[in-house]
């Protein structure tokens, strides 16, 4: 028995010693008992159908073709997901850079509406004030319109960091030709008023947050101390005293509201600029009436504040 066993655990794991191992176990039995004999023949019988079973299975697995691999729905669905997420942040980063583009246009007219400002004295001050007021209208049409395009039905506030340069830009220019006109300040209701038009009705308009309407008001400190610096310079020290008034009082308004501001940063730092512009236009005007009273009155006029200092209106 144990032979048997043997015999066909040999054979199990080397069948193409099959044959060979059929004609030896015949030729050995030859010589043994017929019933063995019997026995030994019925188990090999039995082994070479098994192993026959086996190998056509196996010749049959191998020949037959390859099947394809294909992807789960789990995966697929996976990768789905992903190229959306991707065509998102593509569309999305390609309008943040239109929008820059956009705010970056808005700064630079801008800009040329407060240099155009600066040219103000009292002898063209209405010739001026509508040279600046027609180019602010021009960057209100031309520029903040293609930002408000740009930004329609969107999330505003994903690509402020974008747009807000231009924006605090818009609103010193628009803030300064107002008080050079009025005498008064530009609020936000107002500023926000006329880019009503600018949006579709079915869509929710663009709005100027609070927080960009604040750091471009301090930028404004900023023009105004030059425009007094210069105004006292002409002789106009009224109006240079008015600037002063104006820029302190904006000063002591934001002082209450900064502290509560904990995620501006910049509103920190322009506070500290707006304080030395302050002081500046205080220094220019307490320079000119202290030192003033020193002064000898030029002849011929009448006016208390026509000094030595300069008045572009006497002739000498």
């Amino acid at each position: 028995m144990l032979k048997l066993q043997r015999l066909s655990l040999a054979m199990a794991l080397k069948p193409h010693r099959l044959h060979s191992s059929i004609s030896l176990s015949l030729s050995l039995s030859l010589s043994l008992s017929p019933l063995y004999f019997y026995f030994r023949l019925s188990f090999l019988e039995f082994t070479l159908g098994v192993i026959g079973s086996l190998t056509v299975a196996d010749t049959t697995s191998q020949s037959g073709p390859k099947k394809a691999r294909t992807m789960t729905t789990e995966t697929s669905s996976m990768k789905d997901a992903f190229s959306k997420y991707a065509d998102y942040l593509n569309n999305l980063n390609d309008k943040r850079e239109r929008v820059v583009k956009a705010s970056r246009d808005i700064t630079i007219n801008s800009k040329k509406v407060i240099f155009q400002v600066h040219r103000i004295s009292k002898h063209n001050k209405e010739e001026v004030l509508q040279k600046a007021e027609k180019d602010l209208v021009a960057v209100t049409d031309q520029y903040i319109s293609r930002l408000v395009r740009e930004l329609q039905g969107t999330d505003f506030w994903k690509l402020r960091r974008a747009y807000s340069p231009g924006v605090q830009e818009y609103v010193e220019a628009a803030t300064f030709c107002k008080f050079c006109r009025t005498g008064t300040l530009l609020n936000l209701e107002e500023i926000n008023a006329t880019l009503l038009p600018l949006s579709d009705p079915s869509l929710e308009p663009l709005q100027i947050n609070v927080l960009d309407y604040l750091l471009g008001l301090a930028d404004l400190t900023g023009e105004l101390m030059r425009l007094a610096i210069g105004r006292i310079s002409d002789g106009e020290l009224e109006f240079a005293d008015k600037i002063c008034k104006f820029v302190r009082e904006i000063y002591r308004e934001l002082t209450l509201v900064v502290p509560f501001m904990d995620e501006s940063n910049d509103m920190k730092t322009k506070m500290d600029t707006m304080l030395q512009s302050v002081m500046k236009i205080e220094n220019a005007c307490f320079g000119v009436h202290v030192r003033g009273s020193e002064y000898m009155p030029l002849l011929g006029s009448d006016d208390p504040t026509s000094f030595l200092l300069a008045v572009p209106d006497v002739e000498i």
